[in-house]
């Protein structure tokens, strides 16, 4: 992902800038979507683990990145209060 993107994007929900999720970060989301007990905020269930994916600065919220392109909606977002 282009690093002057990542300079200009910001989260649609708490409007707080974004960064790439390290891979441990990235570990525990696909740990939980694993598990079955991850849901993005629409409340879907998700199934699928994230290749890669956006953070906000506060560390609460995750983006999915679908082949390249964040996906910067709101109900596609994952809470990581859900990640242990």
């Amino acid at each position: 992902m282009d690093k002057r993107l990542l300079t200009i994007l910001r989260c649609p929900v708490s409007h707080k800038g974004l960064a790439i999720a390290r891979s441990d970060m990235l570990a525990r989301v696909n740990a939980a979507i694993e598990a079955g007990s991850l849901a993005n905020r629409d409340g879907s269930v998700l199934s699928e683990p994230l290749g890669e994916a956006l953070v906000t600065d506060d560390k609460k919220l995750v983006y999915p990145v679908a082949n390249g392109i964040p996906v910067l909606l709101e109900g596609e977002s994952i809470s990581l209060d859900q990640v242990e």
